[in-house]
């Protein structure tokens, strides 16, 4: 029996967040705008462009969390082990993403591959509207060592409350919060602030937002194993 009760608002919300700050998923966006404009000064195509991407990845990552639960709704026996599983590895992500704010690239990190990364920055330099929805898929995919361990922290998380509107509404909210600094920044170039210095912004920033992003993973997967093991239950709140 728990003895513990969490609502699971603020748990959604919070990590949300800070996942939504993640490096990978404003450096690809950053560089994209910074090079649309280098080949058009038109900010009008831009954000065209801009938008696609962006709903593309929200639309990506909604589909891949809907159906991850749908997955574990259809195997409620492996709640247990997935809660277990899914927290030692986010455990272990959060203590790579910590190892980067003190050894950036020594080792092990949570990144794009360069091979992927090259890829990107071929499709960005071709880009149209509507190869900016195949970059957005193809980024969502190949970022996610980057940002997969919030990500399928709280998808386990929302599995353990059943397939309902509550839970889904729960995920449409956590993806919002995740693209909002993509709107945010993609507003901002629209209105003359260089794109350049936000990329510098971003660089600056790499370690700190590695650094929360890891503390944070590490508490998602000690409260994960904590439900597995019933210690905490989840309330929708």
């Amino acid at each position: 029996m728990a003895n513990l009760s969490l609502p699971t608002w603020p748990v959604v919300i919070s990590t949300g967040i800070v996942d939504s700050i993640n490096p990978c998923a404003i450096g690809v966006l950053v560089i994209m705008v910074a090079t649309l404009l280098r080949l058009s000064e038109d900010r009008r195509k831009m954000v065209r462009v801009g938008i696609i991407y962006i709903s593309t990845v929200f639309l990506t990552y909604l589909a891949a969390g809907f159906g991850l639960l749908t997955f574990v709704q259809r195997f409620p026996g492996i709640n247990y082990y997935l809660g277990w599983i899914v927290g030692v590895i986010v455990i272990i992500m959060g203590l790579i993403e910590i190892k980067d704010y003190f050894a950036y690239g020594r080792g092990i990190s949570l990144q794009i591959s360069k091979k992927h990364a090259k890829t990107i920055m071929k499709k960005i330099n071709n880009l149209t509207a509507g190869g900016s929805i195949f970059l957005g898929i193809f980024v969502a995919a190949v970022e996610l060592p980057c940002t997969g361990g919030p990500y399928l922290a709280i998808t386990t998380v929302l599995a353990k409350l059943g397939l309902s509107w509550s839970v889904f509404w729960m995920l449409f909210v956590y993806n919002i919060i995740f693209v909002l600094p993509l709107i945010v920044i993609l507003l901002l170039v629209y209105f003359g602030m260089d794109a350049e210095k936000i990329k510098n912004w971003k660089d600056d920033k790499k370690k700190w937002m590695r650094l929360i992003s890891g503390i944070i993973m590490i508490c998602l997967g000690v409260l994960l194993i904590m439900f597995a093991t019933g210690t905490i239950s989840l309330t929708i709140l």
